[in-house]
């Protein structure tokens, strides 16, 4: 513990020290000090920062939802062409679920390092627009091999999408609007999953002579992919800095608004030490634990819902229309959750309460099977659905507690590589062999979640000793220098745009 610290209270005294604002390495520090200066040099009133915040609702969370609407409808594009003629079945379905995740496992890491050189919201623009043409091509296979294939190459092109949205969350909001705006994001999965359903239904009207309905559900998916994309390139900013429906004023206010929070806005330069940081932080493999734990039933549920209702002996069409109500279920959830995640300033306590019912809806689903309450087991299934929140949460959790550029990257992809195992665990218990009750794979998300919950209080312990230590390394810096409180005010503003991790930021707070 000693030489660690050390070590970061070394580094501290380089940055807070030294006055280096005439001739700042930007490869070495934040993006956002093109700008503006180690200190804050401008005063901006709360009127102010509400203003521009006003303005960037209006542009990055509808732009965060549609991406996030329409990388949904894409993943689950599968579970619709699953009941309208998909030619693949049985085992093979299963690995071509499988494969999605393969190649977002695959990429996820060279995309976040490559997307970390280049303009971030272009690079994200570039691979939405790739994907919808490779939704479209879904169009032309008739057997298993190419079908596997196009779902490879869709999974390592939306690996970018969930860090990206964090990153740009993260560097144009402060710590208590993260959880809602993630929320106003995510709570798309519901969305999705509501005009998916309604959309399918429509498709499955249209009589099959010889072009099957699943086709259309793909071409049309993968042209609003394609229109989405390029509303990406043309209106997402990249960052404060670069913001162009913004004045330089304004992006100064978006900057220095943010600065309190401590955690930076970008830097281009991969550093290794805040990968090997990020690697030996017991908090990194905390969240990839909480994220396995929460998302293997959603490997399942994901791609199986559909196949469980209809076993519940609904028609096609039913099947289609009675999986709607658990999206609405799913938008309240994460509109819910990520509302209380900022009001109490809390991340893990939101995360507890979205995982209740869905322990309950999986319980019931367990405890009712081969009773024939097909009201009561469809319940369950729109209730289970609640834990999807919890993975919002998960990315505000990052977008909060994670500083130093690289350090964040590295804890996102390591968060989305553990979402993508996940789900390919997931989509192995739901086995063929099972149908059509599925009992080990609802017995497997009672367990998993179950244990989420204790580790949920385990993060937020760790989390409240942190802050303990932090104030302690106040302490003695304040009794070493012999600073005031104001030198400590200048020095928390120093470090803000250093380009520091969390670790080695004395002033960095996390939220429990």
């Amino acid at each position: 513990m000693e030489p660690t610290e050390s070590k970061d209270e070394k580094r501290l005294e380089e940055v807070l020290v030294t006055e280096f604002e005439s001739n700042v390495n930007f490869e070495d520090k934040d993006e956002a000090l093109r700008l503006v200066g180690l200190e804050r040099t401008v005063s901006f009133s709360e009127e102010d920062y509400a203003k521009v915040r006003k303005k960037l609702d209006w542009v990055i969370p509808p732009l965060c939802a549609a991406v996030y609407c329409t990388q949904y409808l894409d993943k689950t594009a599968l579970s619709y062409a699953s009941i309208m003629n998909f030619p693949v079945t049985g085992e093979g379905y299963n690995l071509v679920a499988l494969s999605f995740y393969i190649g977002f496992l695959i990429w996820v890491f060279p995309s976040m390092y490559i997307a970390q050189r280049l303009r971030l919201a272009k690079y994200l623009g570039t691979n939405i627009v790739a994907w919808g043409a490779i939704m479209m091509l879904h169009a032309v296979p008739r057997s298993f091999g190419p079908f596997f294939a196009l779902r490879l190459i869709l999974g390592m092109l939306e690996s970018c999408v969930a860090p990206i949205l964090i990153l740009i969350v993260s560097m144009f909001y402060r710590k208590n609007e993260q959880g809602s705006r993630m929320a106003w994001f995510y709570m798309m999965n519901g969305t999705a999953g509501i005009l998916g359903g309604f959309l399918a239904y429509g498709i499955s009207f249209i009589p099959d002579r010889g072009f099957p309905p699943f086709k259309i559900i793909y071409l049309i998916l993968g042209a609003l992919a394609i229109a989405v994309g390029v509303a990406v390139l043309l209106w997402m900013p990249d960052s404060p800095a670069n913001a162009q429906f913004l004045s330089k004023e304004e992006r100064i206010a978006a900057i220095e608004r943010i600065r309190d929070g401590q955690c930076g806005t970008e830097n281009k330069r991969l550093k290794k030490e805040q990968v090997v940081e990020a690697l030996f932080d017991v908090r990194s493999w905390l969240i990839v634990l909480a994220t396995l734990l929460t998302n293997i039933p959603n490997g399942s549920l994901a791609n199986f819902t559909n196949i469980i209702v209809k076993g519940f002996g609904y028609s096609t069409r039913q099947t289609l229309i009675l999986s709607t109500p658990g999206g609405a279920i799913g938008i309240l959830s994460a509109i819910v959750c990520g509302w209380y995640s900022d009001r109490a300033g809390e991340r893990m306590l939101p995360i507890v309460w979205s995982l209740i019912p869905t322990l309950a809806g999986a319980g019931m689903l367990v405890g009712l099977k081969g009773s024939g309450q097909k009201g009561a087991l469809l319940f369950a299934t729109w209730i289970v659905g609640t834990y999807g929140s919890s993975l919002a949460i998960i990315y505000a959790y990052n977008a909060s507690n994670t500083s130093g550029y690289t350090k964040k990257v590295t804890v996102n992809a390591l968060t989305l590589a553990a979402f993508c195992v996940a789900n390919i665990v997931g989509t192995e218990t739901f086995l063929p062999k099972d149908a059509p009750r599925y009992l080990p794979g609802k017995i497997s998300i009672l367990g998993l979640l179950s244990a989420q919950l204790v580790l949920c209080f385990i993060i937020r312990w760790v989390n409240l000793w942190m802050n303990r230590e932090k104030r302690r390394m106040i302490a003695d810096l304040k009794r070493h220098n012999g600073w005031t409180d104001e030198d400590v005010r200048r020095e928390r503003d120093k470090a803000a745009f250093a380009d520091m991790t969390d670790k080695q930021n004395p002033f960095f707070v996390y939220t429990a």
